[in-house]
């Protein structure tokens, strides 16, 4: 079984092109079509580009003509199961990062995919903003370079202002009103790209992906936890400015009648 409460791009950004040219390539593999095509609708949403195999002898073929940076690959096939896919493309020489996808959630399976050569492990019933995340952790860890082309992304403003709030982030003090408010250093880094995004609404999914840098494995539940422990420093001191928009993330504005 599958969530599928989000098919739209979960992190609202495109595919990190790892060599510099084009968008990234993920070989799905998976003997029940509901869940291949749902993946690769997903992926391809978020601007990857995707094959699917139904089978780990058409998943090995595939990894030649396809040549994927990132194979999510089910363990239960019919043929040859995943793990002795990965086996057999370590024993090849492949590097290509292994995501497992799976039913099969003991110690053992989860041992014995990372001892094949699996990079990361998912069991089923997973999330899709879930899978995405962990794909796009697994890629920036295998491809760490920069595309040559890109430019530096510009360096934020020092002090970021919304309303009476107000974030310096060379000092790294935060004020309400003029009124100094003590923060965790993750509830600054949060605090500070809710103000960056001032007036749009972000997902827990862009929270977790620029405020916890893929450290943290992708529980959402985190994103909320965090977004109360500020409410409570930051709403306390005038008009509530953290928003949440239930079903789709936070917003940071002031209350629609002091707009």
């Amino acid at each position: 079984m599958v969530r599928t409460d989000i098919l739209r791009p979960p992190t609202g950004r495109t595919a990190t092109a790892v060599d510099g040219a084009c968008a990234a390539r993920v070989l799905v593999v998976d003997d029940e079509p509901n869940i291949s095509t749902l993946l690769a609708v997903t992926l391809g949403l978020v601007s990857y580009e995707t094959r699917v195999a139904a089978s780990g002898r058409a998943a090995l073929a595939l990894v030649e003509e396809f040549d994927p940076h990132l194979v999510v690959l089910d363990v239960m096939l019919p043929d040859v199961d995943g793990f002795e896919v990965a086996r057999r493309l370590r024993a090849a020489g492949r590097p290509v990062p292994v995501l497992f996808l799976t039913a099969r959630d003991t110690v053992e399976d989860r041992v014995t995919g990372l001892v094949v050569g699996g990079d990361d492990y998912v069991a089923k019933p997973f999330s899709l903003e879930e899978v995405v995340l962990r794909i796009r952790a697994i890629l920036r860890r295998s491809h760490p370079e920069q595309p040559a082309a890109a430019p530096p992304a510009p360096p934020p403003p020092a002090v970021l202002r919304y309303a009476d709030l107000e974030l310096d982030d060379d000092a790294h003090e935060v004020r309400r009103a003029g009124r100094p408010v003590d923060l965790s250093p993750t509830e600054f880094r949060l605090l500070r790209y809710l103000l960056t995004n001032a007036g749009r609404v972000v997902s827990k999914a862009q929270i977790l992906d620029r405020v916890w840098n893929y450290d943290f494995g992708g529980d959402g539940r985190i994103v909320e936890s965090y977004v109360y422990y500020l409410r409570r420093k930051i709403d306390k001191l005038g008009p509530p400015l953290i928003h949440t928009m239930r079903g789709v993330g936070y917003t940071l504005r002031l209350p629609r009648g002091d707009e």
